[in-house]
């Protein structure tokens, strides 16, 4: 049975090595029935949201504050 998966964060300091490990990921995802459509996902970028938070590689930050006063 094939299964599809939606999110994957993969994040490094090291650039030179950014390509390979997400070549392993996904390999690895492969192996195990998991498998990604390429043209679905964004590679290689420096800035990410997720769950109304913003992913940078030198901070994380809440992008929308919900706050609810109860009586």
């Amino acid at each position: 049975m094939e299964s599809f998966i939606d999110d994957v964060i993969v994040g490094m300091e090291e650039k030179e090595r950014y390509d390979k490990v997400v070549e392993e990921a996904v390999k690895n995802l492969a192996e195990n029935n998991f498998y990604v459509k390429p043209e679905k996902y964004k590679w290689n970028i420096r800035k990410v949201g997720f769950l109304e938070v913003i992913i940078r590689p030198e901070e994380i930050n809440i992008e929308k504050v919900k706050v609810k006063v109860l009586d």
